[in-house]
């Protein structure tokens, strides 16, 4: 997510020369919550006028914490969306760059104004975050015009990550398959599986792949001329929901984790028991993400059960078990989602973690993170990209001994 250092905080800072160093992941996860909690400590050293600015950043939805409870933050999550924005041109350049025919390069003055597609912060030189990753960017000269390009030695990694691509294509078949299942009429657009293809864990070119396999998928057109990716037949062994699995294995824990509650009035005397019980009696049964759910009534605990489930599952297939909000809104029509679902999941706080600030928040599913913020169980594409990310980190002076140890 796009964190920025206010400016009464900029004036503080050292300047760093150029070109800056490769950020160091113990300070690239750094919570940025802390750099607004700083910006507002600062708040009674400035005049007015510069305090009423200052105070109307805090303010913005760009800045303001999604959860305001600070009781309920957890710094170990919180940092891994501050990690994301630290490799965000690491993970947006290598894409579009990779997307380019052979040599992979793009002339720097172009580069410069692609700063959305790139994912270098606006006003900002393209070069200067390239200089960050000295092992995987370079900034050759062809005829005196300086361009920017991968690396070989990243080039050799983009095509390791196609040949592991390659080897979990049928995991990647089966969680699509699953997700068209979620939908109420069995489609979904083939642009919005593009744009949400990292974190689903798709390769670049699936939409071009899905052709392969027709007796899963059939691509057809709709009355507004979008190609829309169909489920070919209904599978009754993948519509199992990971809560119903994990329901048979661990049946209390289920139980402890969602809460759909009653609401009361004052005047009804309930004790904590009698309150948990009756909390109980309309939480379960949980309603299974793959029904059709435009049959259920509106506003009514079946159709919030229907509604959290479907993002519960959701996650469940995705590559690191989150999603930012707009990927997850992405697909609402489809899912069936409703512009209150963020008071849907709040309240169900022992499953989700809502993280990031009111403009751009995160989705994570608690059961998947330890408490070290590390998910507990990895994919290959995310060893991968960890094992990228720790390349991104390396300078030209220690890369050869480093990349040997690796």
């Amino acid at each position: 997510m796009a964190r920025r250092l206010f400016s009464a905080t900029r004036a503080l800072l050292l300047p760093t020369p150029y070109p800056s160093p490769a950020p160091d992941p113990a300070h690239a996860t750094a919570s940025s919550a802390a750099a607004a909690a700083a910006a507002a400590s600062l708040l009674p050293l400035l005049p007015c006028k510069r305090r009423r600015k200052l105070m109307k950043k805090l303010n913005s939805p760009r800045v303001a914490p999604i959860e305001p409870e600070a009781a309920r933050h957890v710094p170990a999550l919180d940092a891994v969306l501050d990690s994301d924005a630290a490799f965000r041109f690491l993970t947006r350049a290598r894409s579009f760059l990779a997307s380019l025919p052979p040599p992979h390069r793009i002339p720097l003055a172009e580069a410069g104004k692609l700063y959305r597609e790139l994912g270098f912060p606006r006003g900002r030189s393209v070069s200067r975050s390239a200089a960050r990753h000295p092992l995987l960017f370079h900034l050759p000269k062809v005829n005196s015009v300086p361009h920017l390009a991968l690396t070989p030695f990243m080039c050799s990694l983009l095509e390791e990550e196609r040949r592991l691509h390659d080897e979990l294509l049928p995991t990647r078949v089966r969680a699509v398959r699953k997700l068209l299942m979620l939908t109420a009429h069995r489609r979904i657009p083939l642009a919005k599986l593009h744009h949400c293809r990292t974190v689903l864990g798709l390769p670049d070119d699936f939409r071009d792949r899905v052709r392969d396999f027709p007796d899963d998928f059939r691509v057809a057109i709709d009355p507004n001329d979008l190609h829309v990716l169909e489920l070919a037949h209904w599978d009754p062994a993948l519509a199992v929901s990971a809560l119903q699995r994990d329901f048979v294995l661990d049946e209390r824990r289920v139980r402890r984790t969602f809460r759909f509650a009653v609401p009361h009035r004052r005047s009804m005397p309930l004790d904590a028991e009698d309150a948990d019980r009756l909390d109980a009696a309309t939480t379960f049964p949980l309603v299974s993400p793959y029904t059709n759910g435009a049959l259920l009534r509106p506003w009514t605990p079946e159709a919030e059960k229907y509604r959290v489930g479907v993002v519960h599952e959701f996650l469940n297939l995705t590559l690191e078990k989150r999603a930012l909000i707009h990927h997850i809104f992405e697909f609402k029509e489809e899912l069936g989602l409703t512009r209150h679902m963020y008071e849907s999941l709040r309240k169900q706080n022992r499953a989700f973690y809502l993280a990031g600030t009111e403009m751009n928040w995160a989705v994570f599913l608690r059961e998947a993170y330890g408490d070290d913020g590390a998910l507990k169980e990895k994919d290959p594409l995310v060893l991968f990209n960890e094992k990228l990310q720790r390349y991104a980190c390396m300078t030209n002076m220690d890369s050869s001994e480093s990349i040997a140890n690796f």
